[in-house]
């Protein structure tokens, strides 16, 4: 008989919490570094890092996933039960993961906190503004596109080109009639009619720009070389010029420290940022890891959608920024994501999974094993042990996880099925004791490319060593787009490639592991505040737009002001 669950809210709101000073002394973080933010959460001086800067580094553990069906296969779950996991296997250990955007806790995907008897608490809280960090992004970040627009209003002795500022708007709302306006409008006073838009605050540069920065100083200095647009004469013209990022570092104070909340087992997580996964590294803080590399043997961090996105980024831009060496990954899978990869189903969201999906079939499983092999290709290439974790669903059967892990051992990886939804840590008991063997195995990490590079062969190297691509094709934009960069001295940042998270190719209808494909890009800009450059292949939305039935209408307070609706 299949175990009934209450709801994730209904879980977060009967589980004792701990004392916010409790979780901190398991890492050994004394109160002097903690700034409490309500009863359950508070904010940590990165400073507790310099203060342990003897001791010897925990070990660092990523966890990703093969290519995702629109539902997610569960990768903040799995690296909630695996920190819970190691509870039980009496290892220290803290998990960093982003913060939820609002827009999509209030479109359709609900909130980020994890599900069932593996979430992070409390799960309202993170799900609905935290500590305030995503708004002083944004008005960090819309500071800076008043200060603009006023230098053009005011005589422009920058010399900007109206046509070539890229600095648009942000707002944590999704709101697709926001994402083409014109600002200007009416009289004289009311500034200069120019074309522009507003993007979600996940896709801030200025999000991207705290996840990397790795100390308050470097953020004021990484700030100062956000790049705006170009003047008349086609230079580029940076926030420094513009004498704007000394007042965005000082709206930016304190979000600079991680965020402290707690397992439903009590154990630590460290929450910072939430970089979009699509054209951005799509990782938590470098800052929150370093923290937690100095008080815990084991930090447990999410890299966002497969491991083709969200890893690359992180092996190849995060590592290099914090200077840190991964232990091991944990390759989460799912039987419906397999099924869905063997091209037999079609998965909508809003919509009940196809009948036959649900049927045991573990030939349906065997049939999508390419894209599995692929991922755990994808990691092996860096020089990281995976470990496959199985995210049992209800639905599941067991032949089918049996046809999963006859694949990982036929690709001589570890694996194990995991059902913390249900069962909370000791369900990740399996799960930890493989991640646990990997990690004490010898890292031989490596990147994909030296910096040194010509940007064309950073992405080329990408394109073809991650992705499988057998070649890029660059628009003649984007071609001479990459030639400006170079020549302006940005041709030694780090590549981030921006395309379809629902495919290893860049086309999203393209399932398993294709191969024989060109990368077509379309498009390449510069972020030169986060410090890297992406390309973009394929059509990004950067404000995502609401769906017939958001989750905001049944988001409610009931008669004793409990939030009730939230997922």
């Amino acid at each position: 008989m299949t175990k009934t669950l209450p709801s994730d809210l209904e879980i977060a709101q009967s589980t004792p919490m701990r004392p916010i000073a409790e979780i901190a002394a398991q890492l050994g973080i004394d109160e002097a570094y903690l700034l409490p933010y309500g009863r359950n959460v508070a904010k940590v001086d990165p400073a507790v890092a310099e203060a342990q800067a003897g001791r010897q580094p925990g070990k660092y553990i990523v966890v990703t996933a093969i290519t995702p069906t629109p539902l997610g296969e569960g990768k903040t779950t799995t690296a909630v039960g695996l920190a819970q996991g190691l509870k039980h296997l009496d290892k220290t250990s803290v998990l960093t993961l982003r913060q939820p955007s609002m827009g999509p806790t209030f479109g359709i995907k609900g909130g980020a906190a994890g599900a069932g008897y593996s979430q992070v608490l409390p799960m309202e809280t993170l799900n609905l503004h935290l500590t305030g960090d995503f708004h002083a992004v944004t008005a960090a970040h819309n500071m800076l596109a008043a200060l603009i627009d006023n230098h053009i209003y005011h005589g422009n002795k920058l010399d900007l080109e109206p046509a070539e500022v890229q600095w648009r708007r942000v707002m944590d709302v999704n709101d697709r009639a926001l994402r083409n306006v014109v600002i200007g409008l009416g009289s004289k006073g009311d500034g200069v009619p120019r074309q522009s838009g507003f993007d979600i605050t996940a896709a801030s540069e200025v999000m991207t720009t705290l996840a990397l920065a790795t100390s308050a100083d470097d953020l004021r200095a990484r700030l100062g070389r956000i790049v705006i647009g170009r003047n008349r004469s086609k230079q580029f013209v940076t926030a420094e010029d513009l004498g704007a990022a000394g007042a965005m570092a000082v709206i930016l104070k304190d979000a600079v420290w991680p965020n402290l909340l707690q397992t439903t087992e009590n154990t630590p997580v460290l929450i910072h940022c939430g970089p979009f996964g699509n054209i951005a590294t799509g990782n938590s803080s470098v800052i929150a890891d370093q923290v937690g590399l100095k008080t815990a043997q084991y930090v447990i961090t999410e890299a966002g959608f497969g491991a083709d996105m969200g890893a690359e980024r992180f092996f190849n831009i995060k590592c290099r920024v914090g200077n840190a060496v991964p232990a091991a990954a944990v390759l989460v899978v799912t039987v419906r994501a397999l099924k869905a990869h063997s091209g037999r189903f079609r998965i909508v969201p809003g919509k009940p999974l196809p009948g036959d999906m649900l049927a045991e079939n573990p030939d349906d499983v065997r049939a999508g094993a390419d894209n599995l092999r692929k991922h755990i290709e994808i990691v092996q290439g860096f020089g990281v042990q995976p470990v496959v974790a199985i995210n049992a669903f209800p639905t599941d059967f067991a032949s089918e996880h049996d046809a999963i892990v006859e694949i990982a051992q036929q690709c001589g990886v570890r694996s194990a099925v995991s059902t913390h939804v249900m069962d909370g840590g000791k369900g990740a008991v399996a799960l930890a004791e493989q991640v646990v063997l990997a990690a004490e195995e010898a890292p031989q990490f490596k990147y994909t490319y030296a910096l040194e590079m010509p940007l064309e062969d950073k992405i080329a190297a990408v394109a073809t060593e991650v992705y499988g691509a057998a070649d890029v094709s660059y628009s003649p934009a984007a071609a001479t787009a990459l030639r400006q960069f170079s020549k302006a001295g940005y041709g030694d940042l780090p590549v981030v490639i921006a395309k379809t998270h629902l495919s290893v190719s860049s086309d999203p209808k393209r399932k398993g592991a294709p191969t024989g494909w060109t990368l077509p890009v379309r498009e390449v800009r510069l972020a030169a505040g986060a410090g890297y450059v992406y390309a973009i292949a394929g059509d990004m939305r950067t404000m995502p737009g609401l769906g017939a039935s958001p989750a905001a209408e049944r988001i409610d307070l009931d008669a004793e002001g409990r939030i009730v609706g939230l997922f």
